[in-house]
């Protein structure tokens, strides 16, 4: 028998009942509907928390002063002052493999334009900072040594804060705002960032020279309480760290034994990390609706036990007439195959516009891959083939005799 005629009897015998077709297809409807949509959901996921720790810097380390002890308590990381403006300006010049370094000093500042005030977060930082943080200028320029080695009153703006001090769309290029009373010039804006990965607004800040923020803003001596360093490429992220380590462990004259007093924080390991926790979960998300297939394949057997005995009278004519047992057995996995894969193709359909619904009323990142979609449509083939084999194979093994006797 050729193969056109198989799924013609095949097509058939599934259109006899209709309803009972389309309910033993369910199961693989919502299987693969759940499987498309669920592994969506976890690489959307994945793809922005990616996405929003790319956003931090491109090939970032952060170096953090050690702890430091009092009485034999240790305090913590960040509470020595083992990390200078000369340490910086070191790491600059002697790590071949760093591409840019900044200090990263914050104040709380209530900022005043006007008759507008914003309460926002003054972060002193070096020209290198847009380099590291990949973050270009939108309107006007960043600021440079030469106002690094002055200790210049001026700024660069975030698009939150510009919207909040001088409204939407607004250039306050050239104005000047205050910062705790102070007065500094704005000389440029910052392009939209978004979101962190932790929820916080990066746009919502104000940029200026590092040494105005330790000298004007805070006030105090050239300990830097956190400095960002970018490495030439992401392969020479360890590069630059072992040659940070070595840099700063000379400087401050450590021993072979002793312990570093600072600490050097790798965004590679976080983003690895989190990718990591992301195929966790995708994993989880399709594992679980992949029972869903399983419960589909055990309906598809159901019914096709049940339509082998129905059918046992037209088992025996055919074998009556000259079919072999195993054209009985391939006819049988057939119509299992086409219930599934069937339900396999509505599932696809069912699953993308599913994906998208989510999206789009949940607000949930979703990212569809053709790689889902195939492994979707395999396994639900897969689940007709192992579950129809044995209605097939029972099909396959009746006696002719006692088939046509079958009433």
């Amino acid at each position: 028998m050729s193969i056109l005629r198989i799924l013609k009897v095949a097509m058939s015998a599934l259109g006899r009942n209709k309803m009972r077709s389309g309910l033993t297809m369910l199961g693989i409807i919502i299987g693969v509907a759940a499987v498309i949509a669920m592994v969506a959901i976890g690489q959307g996921a994945n793809s922005s928390v990616q996405a929003q720790i790319a956003s931090l810097g491109t090939n970032v380390l952060m170096l953090f002063p050690g702890s430091s002890n009092q009485s034999g308590v240790r305090m913590g990381m960040g509470t020595a002052s083992s990390i200078t403006a000369d340490d910086v300006d070191a790491i600059s010049k002697n790590c071949p493999a760093v591409a840019g370094v900044s200090p990263s000093l914050r104040s709380p500042a209530q900022v005043v334009a006007g008759n507008q005030n914003w309460s926002t977060t003054a972060q002193g930082v070096s020209p290198s900072y847009t380099v590291i943080k990949d973050w270009a200028v939108e309107e006007g320029t960043f600021f440079t040594d030469q106002d690094i080695r002055s200790a210049t009153k001026v700024c660069v703006l975030g698009k939150t804060v510009v919207d909040n001090l001088f409204g939407e769309g607004s250039n306050p290029v050239g104005e000047t705002i205050r910062i705790k009373k102070l007065p500094f010039k704005v000389i440029g804006v910052l392009a939209k960032k978004g979101g962190s990965s932790m929820g916080s607004d990066q746009d919502d800040i104000i940029l200026a020279p590092y040494t105005t923020v330790q000298n004007k803003l805070i006030g105090r001596s050239n300990r830097m309480g956190m400095v960002m360093v970018s490495a030439v490429s992401r392969e020479m992220i360890p590069e630059a760290q072992a040659q940070i380590t070595a840099l700063l462990r000379a400087r401050h004259k450590l021993g072979l034994f002793d312990d570093d007093d600072f600490v050097i924080r790798n965004q590679s390991d976080i983003s690895d990390a989190a990718g990591a926790a992301s195929k966790v979960m995708t994993t989880l998300l399709a594992s679980v609706a992949g029972v869903s297939l399983v419960v589909g394949g055990i309906g598809i057997m159901n019914i096709m036990l049940v339509s082998v005995t129905e059918r046992i009278r037209e088992i025996g004519i055919r074998m009556a007439i000259g079919a072999r047992g195993r054209d009985i057995l391939f006819q049988f996995l057939i119509e299992a195959v086409m219930v599934s894969m069937i339900g396999g193709i509505i599932g696809i359909i069912l699953g993308v516009g599913g994906s998208r619904i989510i999206s789009q009323m949940a607000g949930w990142p979703t990212l569809i891959s053709s790689g889902s979609i195939a492994l979707a449509v395999t396994f639900s083939a897969l689940v007709g083939i192992f579950f129809g084999f044995y209605p097939a194979r029972k099909a396959a093994q009746l006696d002719p005799i006692d088939a046509l006797r079958y009433e």
